[in-house]
């Protein structure tokens, strides 16, 4: 399952160390630790993994409790161009970034461990 957040208005620089931290656990583990973070860009992606999750849930049939962030993907999106007035008239150009964030949630394979019979030990 899928979930975009397209044209988000923080460079893609910040956003990554925040997506790099939920990368890989499951959404009840990322959500608790976006919920703490003091990261801006923590917000955001919190409503962007509790959406994917009820995609999944609603249009895949898929149980929230066994998905996991199989990948969150930071690419760099509109940039919006501004100039600084500077010294003799000039000007400095400042570039304000955005990022589209590109969620995906799979399901976690859980494999079912066959327990061994017990050796019992012999007094010989």
């Amino acid at each position: 399952m899928k979930a975009l957040l397209k044209n988000y208005r923080q460079s893609p620089r910040k956003v990554r160390l925040v997506a790099d931290l939920v990368k890989g656990k499951s959404v009840d583990e990322a959500l608790v630790a976006l919920r703490v973070l003091v990261k801006r860009a923590g917000t955001p992606l919190e409503k962007l993994i509790r959406s994917g999750a009820a995609n999944a849930e609603k249009n895949s049939g898929m149980d929230r409790k066994n998905l996991i962030i199989k990948n969150l993907r930071v690419d760099t999106g509109v940039t919006l161009k501004r100039s600084m007035p500077r010294a003799r008239g000039s000007a400095f150009p400042i570039k304000k970034r955005s990022s589209n964030i590109l969620l995906e949630l799979s399901e976690k394979i859980v494999k079912e461990v066959k327990e061994k019979p017990k050796k019992l030990k012999t007094n010989s």
